[in-house]
């Protein structure tokens, strides 16, 4: 007799990545808005901004905001719907015996990918509210307190995991398996602390009242800094092992994602350098912002390199992207993807264009800005494609009972 069944029946809690790429999708979206409608005297277009660019634009601009309006509209539900359903999932999963292996082992770090999706959700949430919700700037100075109080319970909750996890493999030899850190699985933490210190950055960069920038600067360096060591010490205990025991295939989509971290801490600078500028009179030159941009792009670019030459001689693609094979991991490769299309988009208009070096919607900038609309398509392909794979539901003969 044949039953249906789907992989996502096998929990993870990597399946949380499903609902992180659905968001990073979202904010790729309202880039288009970001740097192509106009929004004199705010740091982010509204819903007003977006009427009149509308009303007044050309049918190219019409187009980019009817585009950038469905897909925010689209991945922001699948983000939440993905949230929703990870959470219940969890709830269930805890309270199996694969939970209780799971977190007396490396795995246990896979945890954070809970938080890492909430501090998304959050973003992306705040992203819908500007571009759907009319009169919202009129209120936000109220929000953002409210913003940085639920980063902050995310931030707790993530502190926590990564607490209970680092006390036990640290707190006595033996716990931790050496031979298994032979991947950047254990970044998670990092991508999820660096998740939070984003969020905290966003009132610094759009706030008027000094003290809610001044909170917002403390807070979201003290994170950021946490996140770049987090990274830069699990990273370099990883590549050891790897060097040693050769990359663990499932966990290969890993090795990119210092790309996603890149785009996330370089997005965070960039908030505190405005709010700098605005609140405390602190001023960084166009040129600048340029060079730093492109040193970080630089960084993903090594990483996307790496994470690409060990993936095509592991032949993960042909297995686990257009093959039958499925692994929760793989939902980690949607994030380089983004948050490439991300970087792009801020290092065309925040540093080529604002620099001087070249003009806005001419040939050179459509060039390079569509590579990051060529990374942004292979993202929605690849939710669309592990979409089917891990929630589509096949036929498995079922095994009779004796």
């Amino acid at each position: 007799m044949a039953t249906h069944t789907k992989p996502a029946d096998s929990y993870s809690p990597l399946y949380f990545l499903a609902s992180l790429g659905a968001g990073g999708v979202t904010v790729s979206f309202f880039m288009f808005l970001m740097f192509w409608v106009p929004h004199k005297g705010r740091p982010v277009p509204i819903f007003e901004d977006i009427m009149a660019a509308f009303s007044s634009g050309s049918p190219w601009m019409q187009a980019a905001i009817v585009t950038a309006w469905i897909g925010i509209a689209f991945f922001a539900f699948q983000n939440v719907r993905l949230l929703l359903w990870n959470l219940s999932a969890l709830g269930r999963f805890k309270q199996t015996d694969a939970y209780q292996k799971l977190v007396q082992s490396n795995a246990e770090s896979t945890l954070l990918a809970m938080p890492l999706a909430l501090a998304m959700t959050v973003n992306a949430m705040f992203i819908v509210g500007l571009v759907f919700v009319p009169g919202l700037w009129s209120v936000v100075e109220y929000l953002f307190p409210l913003a940085m109080i639920a980063f902050a319970a995310i931030g707790v909750l993530a502190a926590r995991l990564i607490g209970r996890f680092l006390g036990r493999v640290l707190s006595k030899g033996g716990v931790f398996d050496v031979t298994a850190h032979n991947s950047f699985a254990q970044l998670l933490p990092a991508f999820a602390v660096s998740m939070v210190a984003v969020g905290f950055a966003a009132p610094a960069a759009m706030s008027t009242n000094p003290a809610t920038v001044g909170l917002s600067l403390v807070l979201s360096t003290i994170l950021g800094v946490t996140a770049i060591l987090y990274t830069v010490l699990a990273a370099s205990s990883a590549v050891s092992s790897m060097l040693q025991h050769g990359t663990a295939r499932e966990a290969g989509p890993t090795l990119m994602i210092i790309v996603p971290i890149v785009t996330v801490l370089g997005i965070m600078f960039l908030r505190q350098n405005h709010g700098l500028h605005t609140t405390l009179n602190v001023h960084g030159s166009d040129g600048e912002t340029m060079i730093f941009l492109t040193r970080l792009l630089a960084i993903q670019l090594a990483f996307l390199g790496l994470g690409w030459v060990v993936l095509k001689a592991q032949g993960y693609f042909d297995d686990f992207v257009t093959g039958t094979k499925t692994s929760p991991g793989s939902y980690a490769l949607v994030c380089p993807a983004v948050a490439l299309s991300v970087m792009i988009h801020f290092f065309v208009n925040k540093g080529l264009v604002a620099s001087g070096l070249i003009a806005k919607f001419g040939i050179a900038y459509w060039s390079v800005t569509g590579l990051a609309i060529i990374a942004q398509i292979i993202a929605i392909a690849l939710v669309l494609r592990l979409g089917r794979q891990h929630f589509g539901q096949s036929p498995v003969q079922a095994v009779p009972a004796e």
